[in-house]
């Protein structure tokens, strides 16, 4: 008979006697069950474990409804027998007698008296030591229930639990692999920490021990072996420790380490959980020690701060708390809406948020009025900046944004330099978010002097447009503005003001705070020109329309600030160089908004460079010693008009030419990068793509920065390269052959050989890789094929695309390898249909459109497979019969995806899968239409669906994708009906006339509909 050998002695317990009268419903089952398991006595055998297995079931699975009459002193007492019944070698009765004290305790609320804890702690205490490790959670959770608001009763144990080698100590270390161990560990320290009113607290030197144990799980990251739930509850019960410590215990933080460390801590976990916020914790976080309030030694009265400057002080550092809340905060902000007025039966959450966006406006405008100090002044300044570039103003009312742009107007004059600096970066954020906005269009073209003050300030006055031009480095405003854009009379006083600020000296001394300006400069400081500056190219890129009547004076200041000797002026005169050249660009480009005669004249543009060419740029492309300058020069001297640069002198194109290809050796990375990049602009230009020697230089330094060690620089090299391959095939398709006859054949290997290999370099390489190397193999002319020399390179040119095409890569890198594809199926000169390689391009190919997650590389994958133009590219009857039953598998499964964005790529994907279909069907041979019929005998009514839906979506106005008009998609079902008609098929066939017959149906179908006036000639005469 085996007996519980634990340290300490248990209390005699003896079995109540039955009272004499009708046991009361309520508790009657507990009693019951308590009453046979009393009577038991620790037996060893195999039917006594059974029978107190299934005692201990029924006391766990007993209901115990809230005042169940259940005494205390009862379920202490049933709890120290059930420890009698289990020794400590029977590892599952030790793991259910666990779970029965964790239960009972927590469900009927009892915390165990002293007369039976001493007991049950060195019970549960010896089974940590003896039992199995796997037995470990289920007992530190009954440890838990038992020193619940019991801390000061377990003394004695304390050593053994929180000691150097102590228990808990040991378990809810980092390294214990077993997190749920390590949680419960966690929540047995948690609840030996919480104290009662009345009883001691728990020892100093444990109190240390625990606090330091929760600090540094709280320091922590997750483990990767931990789910979010339990790192949560893990963390949850090392706060309520911490709590526990602080509040009921009364523990104090007496060195700053330990507060900062906290503090820490505490503001990290404030927005634990929330989406969309990844916050970097510090290691400490100092506080503002307040005398006053935490009990140090008190200040004299003469001492003191005024009370005024106390909640100046409380206010700053609410407006920095609500500043950090409201940085990142876009996300669940981009849910507000009240553009209309909502009148239903409850209030959508929508409009709360919308509620509290209105709310945060108007609080933060009053108390910019009614602020004094300075300092504070710029908190809400930059507080509300914050809102304003996190608030979707495109779905809120109007007025919002006027009241903050008429307010903070007069603030651009304050005499202190931060106000100013961020009243600037306040309107910068107004005229970035959610650019253009009608709102702020009208704001732009308020009166110079509307809101602005004249008093005595720091901030230059407004001036007309060439009061600081002393001389002037291009054409003048008076010449050039018969040529700005209609329209654009009206100036904008918001670019007055900045280009002010920028070039004007200042007219009085600044105030003390002004100290950030260098001194003897008669400039404004410089944040505040840097400020300026960076709002002109924010107003560049949402309201170019406005921006370019100043195109001239700004290339002006772009052309002072790159001369100044302050490397940050030149950045920013750069940078809003980049941003005019790109508004300038997407003016010009096809898809525009823009009219026209609403364009700024090329001739305008090209003074406008010729300018820049002319000033400092050149100086500050070869600034080596300034390489973040170089390359943002880099990147302003790509953004220049195509149009444009084929009118600038030639010496002007030269430079900029030379000036690239020899930065493309700097052995900066930024540099090398921007230079690549700009490579891959300028070999789009029409005036220089078909320059074959430009191509091959652009191509030679591009290919040698394919080959850096930053994977930045082989980005955009790779980048370029696709744009080079580009070119190539444009210049095919002239009628000029001389650009292929002199383009070097062993250029082209070069080419192909490190494409080859940036196919197998990371994603952002890969999907510029893999376009290029369809570019590459579409461009090969016979001559070329035919040289040994290309046989190998052709083969691993198009096995890399295969293998692109299947890998799990991102939906970039397959769609533009499935595009490649098609374009290497262009090319008549290459052996497709005979090669080897042929029928595994198709498989990769019908595998992607038939099971690829993505929609887009599906569509793709089904535009490549309708390329080859001629039966014998598809290779033999059973390869055109895969492709055939492929395509009508990924018709049928068109609509599975579990992706919900994926849905509205659905109609465009059976658009293009009917469109190869009709294809393959007007190419088959006599051979191949068994196969056809076979699989529309099985699933036509499917596809004759579809393929009418593809017939009438373009009438109906369905946004498909779909590259033709109602009436060539009739025609393209004509062509095949009539191309079948011409097959010879052998005597006695029945395909041919079936798959007609399926075809006139279609087109009878579909007339009738529409209710056309044409016939249908020969449908039935074929």
């Amino acid at each position: 008979m085996a007996a519980v050998q634990v340290v300490g002695s248990w209390p005699s317990v003896q079995p109540r006697e039955a009272p004499r009268e009708a046991i009361p419903e309520r508790g009657n089952g507990f009693r019951l069950l308590s009453a046979r398991l009393c009577a038991l006595r620790p037996d060893d055998s195999s039917s006594a474990r059974t029978e107190i297995h299934l005692l201990f079931d029924q006391l766990i699975s007993e209901n115990y409804s809230e005042g169940s009459g259940v005494a205390p002193e009862d379920v202490s007492a049933l709890l120290v027998q059930a420890c009698r019944l289990v020794p400590l070698n029977q590892n599952h009765l030790v793991s259910k007698v666990s779970q029965l004290i964790h239960h009972l305790l927590n469900r009927l609320q009892v915390i165990v008296d002293e007369q039976h804890l001493d007991f049950l702690l060195a019970y549960t205490i010896s089974a940590i030591h003896q039992c199995s490790s796997w037995t470990h959670r289920e007992i530190l959770q009954a440890l838990a229930a038992l020193v619940y608001c019991n801390g000061s009763k377990c003394q004695k144990y304390l050593p053994e639990l929180l000691g150097n080698t102590g228990l808990l100590m040991k378990l809810s270390d980092l390294a214990q692999s077993d997190p749920e161990v390590r949680r419960a560990a966690v929540h047995c320290m948690a609840n030996l920490c919480l104290s009662v009113p009345g009883q001691p607290y728990l020892e100093e030197p444990y109190q240390n021990v625990c606090f330091q144990a929760f600090l540094t799980i709280l320091q922590s990251p997750k483990s990767s072996d931990m789910d979010d739930i339990t790192f949560c509850m893990l963390l949850q019960n090392a706060l309520k420790g911490i709590q526990s410590l602080l509040n009921g215990g009364r523990m104090k933080l007496t060195q700053t380490d330990e507060l900062g460390a906290l503090l820490a801590v505490l503001k990290k976990f404030m927005f634990h959980g929330l989406p969309g916020l990844n916050i970097e914790m510090p290691t400490v976080l100092y506080p503002t020690p307040l005398p006053q309030y935490d009990g140090r030694t008190p200040i004299k009265p003469q001492q003191s701060e005024s009370s005024a400057s106390r909640p100046t002080l409380t206010r700053a550092c609410a407006l920095q708390v609500l500043s950090a809340i409201l940085e990142g905060s876009k996300q669940f902000l981009s849910v507000a809406e009240d553009t209309s007025d909502h009148r239903r039966a409850f209030t959508p959450f929508s409009v709360m948020i919308a509620c509290s966006i209105r709310e945060l406006h108007r609080c933060l405008l009053l108390a910019l009025v009614a602020e004094s100090s300075s300092q504070t002044v710029t908190q809400i300044i930059k507080c509300l900046a914050n809102l304003v570039s996190n608030a979707p103003y495109d779905r809120l009312k109007l007025s919002l944004l006027t009241k903050v742009w008429n307010q903070i107007k007069p603030y651009i004059r304050h005499k202190d330099v931060n106000v100013r600096v961020s009243s600037l970066t306040l309107l910068g954020a107004i005229v970035s978010t959610h650019a253009p906005l009608p709102e702020v269009q009208l704001l732009l073209q308020q009166p110079c002097s509307s809101g602005l003050g004249n008093s005595n300030s720091a901030t230059p006055h407004l001036s007309p447009p060439d009061w600081w031009k002393k001389a002037p480095a291009g054409p003048s405003l008076e010449e050039t503005s018969v040529s700005s854009p209609k329209g654009s009379s009206e100036p904008c006083w918001l670019i007055r003001l900045c280009i002010s600020i920028v070039v004007l000296p200042k007219e009085d001394s600044c105030s003390g705070s002004d100290a950030g300006s260098a001194a003897g400069s008669t400039y404004e400081p410089s944040p505040m020109r840097l400020e300026a500056l960076q709002v002109l190219t924010l107003l560049a890129r949402g309201y170019f329309s406005m921006t370019q009547a100043y195109l001239m004076e700004l290339g002006e200041v772009i052309c002072k600030c790159m001369g100044e000797a302050d490397p940050s002026i030149q950045l920013h005169g750069a940078k809003l160089l980049e941003e005019l050249g790109t508004g300038l660009i997407q003016q010009y480009k096809p898809d525009s908004t823009a009219a026209p005669d609403q364009r700024a004249p090329v001739f305008l543009v090209v003074m406008f460079w010729t300018m820049m060419l002319n000033g400092p740029l050149p100086r500050a492309l070869q600034n080596s010693e300034h390489p973040t300058l170089q390359a943002s020069a880099c990147d302003a001297l790509s953004s220049i008009l195509p149009e444009a640069f084929s009118n600038l002198p030639n010496d002007r194109q030269m430079l900029c030419i030379t000036v690239l290809l020899g930065l493309n050796d700097s052995k900066n990375r930024l540099v090398k990068a921007a230079t690549s990049r700009a490579l891959g602009v300028y070999v789009l230009f029409p005036c220089l793509r078909q320059d074959v020697i430009f191509v091959a230089d652009a191509a030679n330094a591009i290919l040698m920065s394919l080959e850096d060690k930053s994977l930045n620089v082989r980005a955009k090299a790779a980048w370029s390269l696709g744009n080079l391959t580009d070119t190539l095939i444009v210049n095919m398709e002239t009628p000029d052959p001389s650009f292929q006859e002199e383009f070097s054949g062993l250029l082209l290997l070069k080419m192909l050989r490190s494409a080859i290999e940036a196919s197998k370099d990371k994603d952002k390489v890969k999907s510029n890789a893999v376009r290029a190397l369809g570019n590459l193999l579409h461009f090969l002319q016979p001559s070329h094929i035919e040289k040994p020399t290309f046989a190998e390179i052709i083969e691993e040119s198009i096995q890399a695309l295969i293998s692109t095409v299947l890998t799990e890569a991102a939906m970039k890198v397959r769609w533009n390898a499935c595009y490649a594809m098609g374009n290497v199926f262009k090319n008549p000169a290459l052996p497709l249909g005979t090669a080897p390689w042929t029928s595994q391009a198709y498989n990769a190919l019908t595998s992607v459109v038939t099971s690829c997650k993505n929609f887009k590389v599906r569509i793709r994958s089904a535009a490549a497979l309708s390329v080859p133009g001629k039966r014998e590219q598809y290779g033999s009857v059973d390869q055109y019969a895969r492709i055939w039953n492929a395509l009508v598998t990924a018709l049928q499964k068109s609509e599975d995806t579990i992706d919900f964005l994926e849905f509205k790529y659905c109609v465009s994907l059976r658009t293009q899968i009917c469109q190869a279909l009709i294809h393959l069907l007007s190419l088959a041979s006599a051979s191949d239409l068994p196969c056809m019929k076979e699989t529309l005998e099985l699933s036509g009514n499917m596809v004759q669906s579809y393929i009418l839906q593809f017939l009438k979506s373009g009438a109906e106005g369905d946004d498909t994708g779909a590259p033709h008009s109602p009436q060539e998609r009739d025609q393209m079902v004509r062509m095949a009906l009539k191309h079948m008609g011409s097959i010879q098929a052998p005597t006695g066939d029945t395909a041919r006339r079936a798959i007609m017959g399926f075809l006139e149906e279609i087109l009878a179908v579909c007339f009738d509909s529409s209710g056309s006036q044409g016939a249908l000639p020969g449908l039935t005469n074929q």
